[in-house]
């Protein structure tokens, strides 16, 4: 697979583009024999590139997306490098807008390119119509929350409440706003920035919860671990969910799959039942769905 193969898949990817948020190229999958350093999305005006290696071919292939790009009339064209510690974003062409969004299923969130994490994870998008699909009059407990794009599909699908816990300050602020662009009320809706390891006691106190979503980092120093901390919250599950409440236990480490976390609930959890592992999204194409994004649903049963 060559750059001329590239673009050709990028341009009929973008062909009856929307202001919807899409990937056009993912390569993060190894599906293709080449690129599995890039991906390519389209932001309603703006395409971005992330460069996840440094690769000998990486001005040809910023060449041949600024020449799809202006033919596809985007305004703008930015690129991440997440090989580099600093300095990892540029603006090839275009405005440097302050306050950036995107869609979603027509709803609006917050995006900020200096972020080495933009603000919101594409990947996860049939996660979230999952869960609106299930949430009205539920209470929900978001775990790992990041931005609250959980909670924003929770609360415009008419959830009763919902309590977000991260322990960055910041991303629960952009939460807030992400809340707010979609004339949201937050009165039922509370951003709680809690080690979650260690303030379990008042995670239960606001408990039953209907619904909760565990989202976590694969691996984040000082915070989570999944091979040794997932089970410290599954085994917790069982005090704050009633009779027929339901998990969302994600998992994106590409070296452990879906067993990884059945065999945990049904050694630490046994009440819970496995209902299914939803399908990811058509664009991620992968080589091996269990090295992709899992997103797993459970079911209290007893």
């Amino acid at each position: 697979m060559n750059i001329e193969d590239l673009k050709n898949i990028i341009e009929k990817n973008l062909e009856n583009k929307t202001n919807e948020v899409k990937r056009v190229f993912h390569g993060r999958g190894n599906f293709y024999d080449n690129f599995s350093y890039l991906t390519v999305d389209s932001f309603d005006n703006t395409i971005f590139a992330t460069f996840f290696e440094e690769s000998f071919d990486e001005k040809e292939i910023i060449k041949a997306l600024e020449i799809i790009s202006k033919n596809s009339d985007f305004e703008n064209f930015i690129i991440q490098r997440k090989y580099r510690e600093k300095d990892f974003y540029e603006f090839i062409y275009g405005e440097i807008v302050e306050d950036f969004f995107v869609y979603e299923n027509n709803l609006k969130y917050k995006i900020d390119f200096k972020n080495r994490n933009i603000g919101l994870f594409l990947d996860m998008k049939k996660g979230r119509e999952y869960i609106k699909s299930i949430c009205k009059d539920k209470n929900v407990l978001n775990l790992f929350s990041y931005t609250c794009a959980f909670s924003v599909v929770c609360i415009s699908g008419e959830a009763s409440s919902v309590v977000n816990i991260d322990m960055s300050k910041a991303s629960l602020s952009t939460g807030r706003i992400n809340h707010h662009l979609n004339q949201l009320d937050t009165k039922n809706v509370k951003f709680l920035p809690y080690n979650i390891l260690k303030s379990f006691g008042k995670i239960k106190k606001m408990s039953p919860y209907d619904i909760v979503i565990i989202d976590p980092p694969s691996f984040q120093k000082g915070s989570f671990v999944a091979t040794s901390d997932y089970i410290k919250i599954i085994k917790k599950l069982d005090f704050i969910l009633p009779i027929g409440g339901v998990v969302l236990a994600c998992l994106n480490d590409p070296f452990l799959n879906s067993n990884f976390l059945i065999d945990i609930f049904k050694k630490e959890a046994p009440n819970f039942e496995f209902l299914e592992k939803l399908e990811n999204v058509d664009e991620f194409l992968v080589e091996n769905e269990e090295k992709a994004l899992k997103n797993l649903i459970f079911l209290k049963k007893n």
